[in-house]
């Protein structure tokens, strides 16, 4: 893995979101985007060399709908770059780790993404990226 691509922090309301990190980071976000496969509205902040992402649930299914239903508002995922995410995702798989999908799916920011299981790593969720070309 690269370097982190981006913490993910689910959030209720992504307006209400929105103003409250922008005060905080002193920065507006860069970026909304609305990914309708993964079921959710979302705002990008660049920090320095780092990315928060804020997401919020497009309907109430959404593994982010769930997320806040059973957790509350917080840290959702912590997402890596990697330079090639079907081979990571063979690295990983042949190591015993469960991914939550079989293939890449499109993403944020012209990503494609893959997610491994909290179970696999201690409880966070992480997320692979790569940028589709």
């Amino acid at each position: 893995m690269n370097k982190i691509e981006h913490l993910g922090i689910a959030v209720a309301n992504l307006e209400e979101a929105e103003a409250r990190w922008t005060q905080l980071l002193g920065v507006a976000p860069y970026r909304r985007e609305e990914v309708p496969t993964e079921g959710v509205r979302t705002a990008f902040f660049q920090v320095g060399p780092n990315k928060v992402e804020l997401l919020e649930a497009t309907h109430p299914e959404s593994p982010i709908a769930k997320f806040i239903a059973k957790r509350g508002e917080g840290i959702h995922h912590t997402a890596f770059s990697v330079p090639d995410i079907k081979l990571e995702m063979s690295r990983l798989q042949a190591q015993g780790y469960r991914l939550l999908s079989d293939e890449p799916r499109p993403g944020a920011e012209n990503m494609w993404v893959c997610f491994l299981h909290p179970k696999e790593a201690n409880g966070v969720l992480v997320e692979l990226c790569q940028p589709r070309e």
